[in-house]
């Protein structure tokens, strides 16, 4: 591949955001000269220039002149530059999602039908396929839809900073609406003041996150956007769905069941978060309860005030007189209006249920006692109450109004929000049990048990029989080790807060690192002995204790998860359970990351899309239902990429209406950064959902996902094999290669940012086994690399046009006509093409090669880096024959947002480079002066990580 391909001209983007880029960067260019002075300015702005010049130029020298300016900034020059374009790239991303909503709400107003993936065009879709409202809603009733929010350290930016960024974003919308000359005035002053503030905001957290910190940020999304869009996207659906919508003083539209709802790892992951025990899972359902009741007690405040009817004027039915006469309200005043007094009886309640669930007065003015409510149910009937006497009293139009959108909210919400998940590792349950059956005494086949020294068939047996006991495992009178009292104690918070805010508050129980069908039993022993689990000899309840959750991660244990899967389901206790309790439903969790660190992207999805295919397989057999929870993360290596796209290209059958996905880092912040933006994402994940649960139930799709596996499924394994020799052969196999990587990326300097709680690695010293797959794809990210969202393919591909393999087609254009035909007709390798295509755009050798020039061995860097450039030539090379087009080509737009986006990154990487180099030079030398110098250096290369994390968007 020519690399001066990076420089062709690109498409222009789009008029109205090139406007808003430079009005945000003019801004942004003001407060920095006002602020610093005109010195700094030109400084950023010569560098600038020079970037700009460097994008549309193959000339070496411009480079030269790049990388001569950025090693000519003293330190306190540095950090105004790192600063000035992050920012930069911060304001981009907000004028770049500002005209994506205009364009999505022209695209809506044209006429030209609705927007591809929203539900109208969903539902429109599968009408035209004889599958009308009523097939919808029964499916609906059955299916289970949970985006779950997690800790994981990807999100570089402060609360403040994305709350300045909400602020601007306003600002920049208001500019939209016709504005007198001082209503512009005062726009420009508002969008002013919100870029200084942001400018004299600090950009890096100077403390480590705690996990109440990371509680409070995911709770704000839900006060931004999840507890109005969800009500919303419920109601939109409802009317659909039902044809009798149209009437505004007919009934309500029929609600469809609450399938879409929240979940939660913050406070109940502990897997390598030794922060995170019983006392952060209570705080987790506390700081979720009082946000929640704090909504729910605006909005029904605000209901009174608008539910004004009098008797005078209207009837209403004798359920919602009977509610009227039983309220605390003795106002005479309210004598003649029945709604507002139910609905002061309703807030007082609320209050009081608040009272009793957060232990804190939470109401918005003063009410008189009252008796809380017993569950959301109980809640639900009252509104119910009141919406009906509306309904038949001609008020369906004021039932609209909110009344409507806080039932949806209650049956999504209940008195809990969001469903918070346990997850721990299996070894910590082994060592956990070791404990408790040695401290107990307990025997097996006469002699003491020693449970990790036991076989799997011992383990087993040993578990089950223990499943049958009543008496307790553990005693209050021994003192146990502090890990095994820790997991004792978060086991019976869970039982506490089940007990206190609902069976939803807490669920399912993963299990990290499953490997073996005892690591699943082990779980229920411990919920036995928490007491989460009814009395062995008493009836299962539906709700009854928490689903165990195998995690399949590395490869091997994709492809072992079937089978465990199998074992497992086939225990009659286990089989009951599943039964009983989870109605018919298990849940089986797949990891992205570290399939990926361990074999590379192209292994990694071709185990994932078939140990998706063998546990249909496994499920069918048994006549249960499979729920898949996906743990995606936000790079491609990590399951990145479109939502939709990932779920209409799932294997026909694992979607069922049944999904769970995890939401991560910036990822969040991404999709969910307001009600509009967030309700956008919701709407399309429930789209693909649907259109992949019911679309092609004749059974065309599972036969042409069939055929493609037979037709394609040989060579794909093939090729997979191919792809993790080579990737492995690199990253665990090369000598010094752990050397290079250290050296060549920013790896050591990202465990030093405050992002999150939870520690870089397992282990102090760590090697790239023990490096989380988190920072292993952010490094790779930072020095433009993304080697984990591509490495190994182009071996494979090539290996296979050139030479082939038994039983394919033995001509090279025969192989690559195969190819396409593959891409073409089967959606899983279409997409993880496609996905591949997006990551190459983003890689830079010129870049790349600057940071291999901080490896010190010369032979090291020459003989790692040349390979890893011959694999990506090669890569994108044969990527390109098989799409017969250049990268991206299809989507100029997007091909010009990078473009100009690069421009602003470049800079960032440069400095980067250097101040890695002089900061790693200055941790040789030991003085008072050096080490705040240091100092300096260090919050530089965090600033440049901030930068070109908001650049690329999608790092974590």
């Amino acid at each position: 591949m020519n690399e001066q391909t990076r420089y062709l001209p690109a498409p222009q983007i789009d008029s109205a955001l090139r406007d808003d880029i430079r009005l945000l960067g003019r801004t942004l260019g003001e407060v920095i000269q006002a602020c610093e002075g005109k010195a700094v300015y030109q400084t950023i702005e010569t560098l600038r220039r020079t970037a700009v010049q460097l994008r549309r130029t193959s000339q070496q020298e411009d480079a030269a002149l790049l990388e001569q300016k950025v090693k000519a900034l003293k330190a306190p020059g540095a950090n105004a530059v790192a600063r000035a374009f992050s920012y930069f790239l911060h304001l981009y991303n907000i004028a770049e999602d500002h005209n994506q909503k205009i364009s999505q709400r022209q695209t809506q107003l044209s006429g030209d039908g609705p927007l591809p993936g929203s539900l109208r065009h969903v539902i429109g879709k599968l009408r035209d396929q004889g599958i009308g409202a009523g097939k919808i809603r029964k499916s609906l009733e059955q299916a289970c839809l949970v985006p779950v929010l997690t800790a994981h350290p990807t999100e570089v930016q402060r609360k403040s900073t994305l709350d300045l960024h909400r602020h601007i974003a306003q600002a920049l919308a208001q500019r939209d609406l016709p504005l007198t000359p001082d209503e512009q005035r005062a726009s420009d002053e508002a969008l002013t003041g919100y870029i200084a503030t942001l400018w004299q905001t600090r950009m890096l957290r100077y403390s480590r996150l705690t996990v109440g910190d990371e509680i409070d940020n995911a709770l704000s999304y839900y006060r931004s956007t999840f507890l109005h869009a969800i009500p919303r996207l419920y109601r939109d659906l409802s009317r659909l769905l039902d044809k009798d919508a149209g009437s505004p003083f007919g009934p309500l539209p029929k609600p469809v069941a609450a399938f879409l709802r929240m979940g939660s790892w913050i406070g109940g992951d502990r897997d390598g978060n030794p922060n995170v025990d019983a006392g952060t899972l209570r705080h987790a359902l506390l700081r979720q309860a009082t946000v929640l009741f704090e909504y729910y007690l605006k909005e029904f405040y605000l209901l009174g005030t608008e539910l004004s009817m009098s008797t005078l004027l209207i009837d209403a039915s004798p359920d919602l007189m009977a509610l009227s006469d039983a309220s605390v309200d003795t106002s005479p005043h309210r004598e003649d209006e029945p709604y507002r007094r139910a609905l002061i009886q309703i807030y007082a309640r609320v209050a009081a249920t608040a009272q009793n669930l957060t232990g804190q007065p939470l109401a918005r003015r003063k009410t008189a006692q009252a008796e809380p409510y017993a569950d959301p149910d109980e809640l639900a009937a009252d509104l119910r109450t009141v919406a009906d006497s509306l309904v038949t009293h001609h008020a369906t139009p004021v039932a609209r109004l909110r009344l409507n959108l806080l039932q949806h909210a209650v049956a999504t919400f209940g008195f809990h929000l969001a469903t918070v998940d346990l997850r721990q590792s299996s070894d910590v349950h082994e060592r956990v049990l070791d404990e408790l059956f040695s401290r107990a005494g307990v025997t097996l086949d006469g002699k003491p048990v020693r449970y990790q020294e036991l076989a799997e068939d011992d383990r087993i047996r040993l578990l089950r029989s223990e499943l049958t006991q009543a008496r307790p495992l553990s005693s209050p009178w021994l003192a146990y080790s502090e890990e095994t009292a820790r997991e004792l104690e978060i086991l019976r918070a869970a039982a506490e807060v089940r007990s206190r805010y609902g069976k939803l508050a807490v669920r399912q129980t993963i299990v990290s690192h499953t490997e073996s069908v005892s690591d699943l039993l082990e779980v229920m022993v411990l919920q036995q002995e928490a007491g989460l689990l009814s009395h062995p000899d008493l009836p299962i309840e539906p709700g009854d204790g928490l689903m165990v959750v195998p995690l399949f991660e590395t490869i091997p244990d994709l492809e072992n998860g079937p089978a465990i899967m199998a074992q497992w389901l086939d225990y009659p206790e286990v089989k009951t359970r599943v039964r009983k309790a989870q109605l018919g439903v298990q849940e089986v969790m797949l990891g992205y990351s570290d399939s990926n660190k361990d074999g590379g992207y192209l292994t990694s999805n071709w185990s994932l899309y078939q140990a998706e295919h063998a546990l249909i397989d496994v499920f069918k057999a048994r006549r249960l239902r499979l729920r898949l929870f996906h743990g995606r993360g936000g790079t491609v290596g990590r399951g990145g990429g479109s939502t939709y796209e990932a779920i209409l290209a799932q294997p026909p059958g694992t979607v069922d209406g049944q999904m769970r996905l995890t939401e991560q880092g910036e990822v969040i912040q991404s999709k969910y950064k307001d009600a509009e933006v967030g309700r956008s994402h919701l709407d399309l994940l429930v789209s693909a959902t649907l259109e992949a649960s019911l679309s092609g139930q004749d059974g065309n799709s599972h036969q042409a996902d069939d055929t493609c596996l037979s037709t394609y499924g040989p060579l794909m394994a093939h090729l997979s094999a191919q792809a993790m020799r080579s990737y492995r052969g690199l990253v665990y196999e090369t000598d010094g290669f752990e050397r290079y990587f250290f050296s060549a990326t920013p790896i050591q300097e990202i465990s030093g940012l405050n992002i999150g709680s939870r520690p870089a690695s397992r282990k102090k010293n760590p090697t790239i086994n023990d490096l989380r797959a988190i920072p292993w794809g952010f490094s790779w990210a930072q020095c433009r690399l993304l080697l984990p969202g591509w490495f190994g393919v182009g071996s494979a591909l090539h290996d296979y046009l050139e030479n082939g393999t038994s039983g394919q087609p033995r001509s090279r254009s025969a192989r690559l006509a195969q190819l396409r035909a593959m891409a073409a007709e089967w959606p899983f390798f279409n997409t993880t093409l496609s996905n591949m295509e997006m990551v190459l755009s983003k890689v830079d050798l010129h870049i790349a090669a600057r940071y291999a020039e901080l490896v010190p061995d010369a032979k090291l860097r020459k003989n790692i880096f040349e390979r890893i450039r011959t694999e990506y030539a090669l890569t994108r090379e044969i990527l390109q024959e098989i799409n017969q087009r250049e990268l991206l080509a299809d989507n100029p737009q997007l091909v010009a947002s990078l473009q100009e986006r690069f421009a602003y990154i470049d800079p960032l990487n440069y400095l980067q480079v250097e101040v890695l180099r002089r900061f790693r030079a200055g941790q040789q030398q030991r003085s008072q002066a050096n080490a705040v110098a240091n100092e300096r250096l260090q919050r530089a290369i965090h600033l440049t990580i901030n930068g070109i994390a908001a650049g690329l968007r999608n790092t974590g």
